[in-house]
């Protein structure tokens, strides 16, 4: 019996995968909508884009499948129109992420047909940037040649594209103007470049003022101050022995666990020689890792979650006492771990069944898993002593049918339990319980106890 039950195991993953490939190749449907757009908008006519009538999908029981429980989209049955379920916030689905894709299906139930498609949310401009603080403070030495350049903090702007980032300047100077300074990635630094030796008995400290601007229309800004104290002689920066570091960490990782160690000399002794270490990545980076200002050393002071936040980057300036720094990247990748059982979410459900009826479909079902590779990968099974079987259908949708007629007046209650079950290490598995009772049918003649009576 176990034989058994493994090989439909087997052969349930052979038919799903293969039903994976073909529809690898499948272009999904595709929309758009701009962010903050009102609930209830239009966004598409499915009568058109299905080529079906408004009764034909009504008859059909179509109804739009989400990833999530919480579907974004509701299709008016009256009218065949896909309308937006609720206002959307781009930055809130998808953070950082461009473009912003949500995926979902248009399912059609009698006869069963799935259809792909994905919803891009378009961002608008409704962030400004904003600096990590309101004033920074450079310290410079005066025997800085002209074409020094000092890294700045970046400010933050939650919206993306053309709407984020794209400028940084500065008020009129005779001695500094802003660079920018744009890594293989996109993200934009400012710097700030010396044009004009500096004399501390001249002018012993500058205030500058630092705005960052979007690309919207109209453009958004947000501004900080910088303070530049002039300081007597420091002919040494720090320098760190490696500019990047590349760390692998499992998303399980305890909290107060080492992730790396960087370092930085200083050539200069005394307090220009005494290295102090620091972030100048966003606010946010502060809130998972714990930079030691002494060791440099960091620590992790929040759970990972591979499936929120698979990597991060992290930028660490070294300072001397004298005003001078060094930087160097920290790129952090979180690995996956089996942590997330599968999880089934039931399409429909049939009870009671009539007897004799023929092949008939009792429930349909979606299964999934947050986790990734092979531990995102899933089997569906049930027991094997019941008259039933599982068929998978698209995009991990299942149908479990009756293997033929049923007889109430033998059986007239299946408890039906469905395993879905991971392949990762250690495999984790869910199981749902069904209960199918059958119905009578008029298929019995009276009979008499005896042939005659006398």
């Amino acid at each position: 019996m176990e034989a058994g039950g493994e090989r439909k195991e087997r052969q349930v993953l052979i038919l799903f995968l293969l039903l994976g490939v073909a529809l690898a190749g499948w272009e999904p449907r595709r929309y758009f909508v701009l962010e903050e757009t009102e609930s209830g908008s239009f966004v598409a006519d499915l009568t058109k884009d299905l080529g079906l009538g408004v009764e034909e999908l009504t008859e059909r029981g179509a109804r739009v499948a989400s990833e999530d429980n919480e579907p974004l989209l509701q299709l008016d049955q009256q009218t065949g129109k896909l309308l937006l379920n609720e206002k959307l916030d781009r930055e809130e689905l998808c953070g950082p992420a461009d473009p912003c894709v949500m995926h979902f299906q248009v399912l059609l139930k009698n006869p069963l047909e799935v259809f792909r498609a994905e919803l891009f949310v378009g961002d608008i401009n409704d962030h400004s940037p904003e600096f990590p603080e309101r004033e920074m403070t450079l310290k410079v030495s005066e025997i800085s040649p002209p074409g020094t350049v000092f890294p700045l903090k970046k400010a933050q702007d939650l919206d993306v594209g053309i709407n984020n980032i794209q400028n940084y300047t500065i008020g009129h100077s005779s001695h500094f103007h802003v660079s920018i300074f744009e890594q293989g990635d996109g993200r934009k630094y400012p710097e700030l470049v010396l044009d004009k030796e500096l004399d501390r008995e001249e002018q012993g400290e500058f205030t500058l003022t630092l705005t960052a601007l979007d690309g919207g229309s109209p453009p958004r800004s947000g501004t900080a101050k910088i303070r530049v104290l002039v300081l007597d002689v420091n002919d040494n920066a720090p320098a760190f022995a490696q500019m990047l570091y590349e760390v692998q960490v499992p998303e399980n990782t305890p909290l107060g666990t080492l992730i790396v160690k960087v370092s930085a000399r200083d050539l200069d002794t005394g307090t220009n020689g005494e290295v102090s270490y620091s972030f100048y990545s966003s606010q946010e980076i502060g809130k998972t890792f714990e930079l030691s200002s002494l060791s440099g050393e960091v620590r992790l002071i929040k759970l990972l979650d591979f499936e929120t936040v698979s990597s991060y980057e992290l930028d660490i300036e070294a300072s001397d006492g004298g005003g001078l720094s060094g930087k160097c990247s920290v790129s952090i990748k979180v690995l996956d771990v089996n942590d997330n059982s599968p999880e089934l979410t039931i399409s429909s459900l049939t009870s009671p069944i009539p007897e004799n009826s023929p092949e008939t479909e009792v429930a349909l079902f979606k299964t999934r898993d947050r986790d990734s590779g092979e531990n995102g990968r899933m089997v569906c099974s049930i027991q094997d002593d019941i008259p039933f079987t599982l068929k998978p259908s698209v995009e991990n949708f299942y149908r479990l049918i009756t293997e033929g007629a049923l007889d109430r007046e033998t059986r007239a209650e299946y408890n039906i339990t469905i395993t879905v079950t991971d392949l990762g290490t250690p495999r984790l598995q869910t199981q749902h319980n069904i209960t199918v009772l059958v119905s009578d049918v008029n298929d019995n003649a009276p009979t008499f106890t005896q042939s005659s009576y006398t």
